[in-house]
């Protein structure tokens, strides 16, 4: 494993949480591929398309805390 890798590794649980998930989203951010712009197209079209069924009523939103209750009971 290389020196840095090793650093990382190491000094990690130094960071707080929100320093954690920053770090986790730069690392997986830069796994992406310039070859990949369509799904990134689809991922814009997709989250434009709910947020109108959103804005129209179509469809309720549901919060986190219900998310977690139901599959808390589901489990």
């Amino acid at each position: 494993m290389p020196d840095k890798m090793k650093w990382i590794l190491e000094n990690i649980k130094t960071l707080s949480s929100h320093e954690k998930a920053t770090l986790a989203h730069c690392l997986i951010s830069s796994l992406d591929d310039a070859n990949e712009k369509h799904v990134d197209e689809a991922w814009i079209q997709v989250a434009e398309s709910r947020f109108a069924q959103l804005d129209s009523g179509a469809v309720k939103p549901v919060s986190w805390e219900e998310i977690k209750l139901k599959l808390n009971r589901e489990l």
